[in-house]
């Protein structure tokens, strides 16, 4: 069997990696010239993410590359008032599978260096723009105008995926979560580092400011800010000069922490992007061609669990393909395994991303007042252990979804 993947993200290699463990020949095909590795801002690897990782022997360089441990989350409000803190209890895990922070850049590049060491080809410069099952296999058609066949695609291209759009050209796009997302790194701001292992999560007077510190003083920040959709080429067009002071403005009145970080901040980390998600997709499969990571279930980064949840996928396709001859009922079973966790963390990731649209007064108050009552409840009754706690054997048999 071959398997075409499009994209080389995050779920991209780790599908490669896992297929080739599984004994299936797979190649990447990817959009960008080259590794993406200073592509986007950071991101969180949760316990259940790197269980998947380790599974696959591509721990070690990840966590190599990572910013810092985040184990915990304590929210304050724009007066600084503690609101409550979290634990995501991976202190009680093995080594390794505390939760991290890292550059979305820095693990693409270094999936794309583990998912290559052992064979796995990775071709860069392919942006594909067609796709079509033939009977026997699978054909993908790329801009610059060559094709690839094999006998299985899967689409690991992101949230405005071309591969769903080939599954099902009528289905919905991704839903704008009323929020931008800018993040970035300061160096040499004058703030007291956070507690260890702890990112502060602050709700504002009008915008959602979250932050961490390392041994070394550098503060990873990013901001969720209500807001009209603005396109990515349109926000780039206003640039640096109309996205920082607007940010800047938005915490004028909250902790003088959150200015001091901004302040400290180059103009190039203040390019914003949209919060999307997709509820959910009527169809993640059309015969031999199926969809995994964002292109199947894009999940808002409130969630924590956007690139948790595409390597869940990469490792499960993997075992469908392995143990189910027929491709087409291999990726139905994977759909059928998958589909219910994923839309209830999307759901959850969708509510967390709600609470930080309430910037009046009136709303902000009993906001306040609400999570200073459930934040503990949930912290005393571990409410969150069914994101983290999930866990895939790579090397138990699957038995075909009923069809």
């Amino acid at each position: 069997m071959r398997v075409l993947i499009s994209g080389a993200g995050i779920a991209g290699p780790v599908a490669a990696a896992a297929l080739g463990r599984a004994g299936i020949d797979a190649v990447v095909h990817e959009a960008h010239p080259s590794p993406a590795e200073h592509l986007g801002s950071f991101l969180t690897l949760a316990p259940n993410g790197l269980s998947v990782l380790r599974t696959l022997d591509l721990l070690d360089p990840v966590l190599d590359a990572a910013l810092a441990r985040s184990t915990a989350i304590e929210f304050r409000n724009g007066r600084g008032r503690g609101l409550g803190r979290l634990s995501d209890g991976s202190h009680d895990l093995a080594p390794g599978l505390q939760s991290v922070s890292v550059m979305r850049g820095a693990l693409q590049a270094r999936l794309a260096e583990a998912a290559t060491a052992p064979g796995t080809e990775i071709v860069y410069g392919k942006r594909l723009t067609g796709c079509r099952a033939t009977g026997s296999g699978v054909v993908a058609e790329f801009a610059d105008g060559t094709t690839a066949e094999g006998d299985v695609l899967l689409g690991a291209d992101g949230l405005h995926s071309p591969v769903r759009t080939a599954v099902d050209p009528a289905a919905p796009r991704p839903a704008y979560t009323g929020l931008l997302n800018i993040g970035g790194v300061a160096e040499g701001a004058a703030v007291a580092p956070t507690p260890p292992e702890t990112t502060r999560m602050v709700y504002g007077r009008r915008a959602f400011f979250g932050y961490q510190t390392d041994d070394t003083g550098r503060v990873f920040w990013f901001v969720n800010a209500p807001h009209p959709e603005v396109g990515r080429r349109e926000a780039e067009a206003l640039g640096p000069g109309h996205w920082r002071p607007l940010v800047t403005g938005l915490f004028r009145d909250d902790l003088p922490e959150i200015t001091a970080i901004l302040d400290a901040s180059p103009d190039e980390h203040f390019l914003p992007f949209g919060v999307y998600d997709i509820a959910t997709l009527p169809h993640w499969c059309d015969g031999p061609i199926g969809l995994i990571g964002d292109a199947a279930h894009a999940v808002s980064s409130s969630s924590g669990q956007g690139a948790s949840m595409a390597l869940e996928d990469a490792v499960t396709v993997a075992r469908c393909l392995r143990d189910i001859p027929d491709p087409a009922r291999a990726l139905a079973t994977y759909e059928s395994m998958r589909r219910e966790r994923v839309e209830k963390v999307v759901a959850e990731g969708r509510k967390r991303g709600n609470s930080k649209l309430a910037t009046g007064a009136v709303q902000a108050f009993f906001r306040d007042a609400f999570m200073s009552v459930v934040i503990p409840m949930i912290a005393k009754k571990k409410g969150h252990s069914w994101i983290f706690d999930h866990r895939i054997d790579f090397d138990a048999p699957v038995a075909p979804a009923a069809a």
